[in-house]
């Protein structure tokens, strides 16, 4: 059988580092959200924290569970169906948290915007700090005429 991805281990990565960073978004923002917005704050920065880890996280789950089919003949097919598939769900979960939550009294907008943005721009570092430390070859999962497998 092929082996895992050399992506999967960076993946993992991605997902532990930037859970461990939503966690720290959470705590900052929710002790910030608190001082400026009272317990309004604290919710909408423990959502506005969780939205954003949730969203960036389906994406790297959806390719780790994806790479789980490396074997079949369909693998590109499964692939591009899973990964493709967590961007229609976040795209509908988005949709409907932003109906469900808009004007609701107990949401401070600035506090979930930014505990957000917190998140996005916090896992865009985590992933490239990740990436640029991984030790990936410029070409990898490729099998040579004559190599055994």
């Amino acid at each position: 059988t092929p082996q895992q991805p050399t992506s999967t281990p960076v993946l993992k990565d991605a997902l532990k580092y930037g859970l461990i960073l939503a966690g720290a978004i959470a705590i900052v923002g929710m002790v910030l959200g608190g001082i400026f917005a009272g317990w309004v704050g604290v919710t909408s920065a423990l959502i506005g924290t969780l939205i954003a880890a949730v969203f960036l996280g389906i994406t790297a789950l959806s390719i780790l569970i994806a790479n789980r089919f490396i074997a079949s003949d369909l693998y590109v097919g499964i692939f591009f169906g899973i990964v493709l598939g967590g961007w229609i769900l976040k795209f509908v979960v988005f949709i409907v948290l932003a109906i469900v939550l808009r004007d609701q009294p107990w949401i401070n907008p600035v506090v979930l915007f930014l505990s957000v943005i917190a998140g996005v721009i916090g896992s865009l570092v985590v992933d490239m700090i990740v990436v640029f430390r991984s030790r990936i070859p410029y070409v990898s999962d490729v099998t040579l005429p004559g190599e055994k497998h």
